[in-house]
C-alpha cells in the first residue's frame, strides 16, 4: 500500500513540473527516470515530440564503464555520457525535467554530470 501512495505522490509531482517545463528544439528538455538498479536520460523535444538522444546505465557504451560503480557515481558518468552525445548533435542548452524525482541523489548527480560536461540548464 505505500507503495501506491509513492507513486501517486510522483504522478502529481511529476504532473505539476510537466505543466511548466517544456522542450523545445532550441532547448529540449532532459527526462530522468531512476529504478532501483539503473538510471535513464533522455533529450526530447516536444515540439516533434522525438526523442533526439538517450543513455541509461545499460546503454553498450556506458555499461562496461558503470560495471562496478553504483549509485551517485554511475549517475554522474550518464550525465557526462549525455552531454557527449548531445554536443555531437549541436545541442547546448537544455532544460531539466525531474520527472516527479527529488532533487537530490542520483538525479541531481545527472544534472551535475551534464553541467560538468558543457550543458547549460
Amino acid at each position: 500500500m505505500a507503495n501506491k501512495r509513492k507513486d501517486i505522490a510522483r504522478t502529481r509531482r511529476k504532473q505539476r513540473v510537466r505543466k511548466k517545463v517544456l522542450g523545445t528544439d532550441q532547448r529540449p528538455r532532459i527526462s530522468v527516470f531512476r529504478s532501483n538498479k539503473h538510471i535513464y536520460a533522455q533529450v526530447i523535444s516536444d515540439d516533434r515530440g522525438m526523442t533526439l538522444a538517450s543513455i541509461s546505465t545499460l546503454s553498450k557504451d556506458l555499461a562496461a564503464k558503470v560495471e562496478n560503480i553504483k549509485g551517485v557515481e554511475a549517475a554522474k558518468q550518464v550525465g557526462l555520457a549525455l552531454a557527449k552525445i548531445c554536443k555531437e548533435k549541436s545541442i547546448t542548452q537544455v532544460i531539466f525535467d525531474r520527472n516527479g524525482f527529488l532533487f537530490h541523489g542520483r538525479v541531481k548527480a545527472i544534472a551535475d554530470g551534464a553541467r560538468e560536461g558543457g550543458l547549460k540548464f
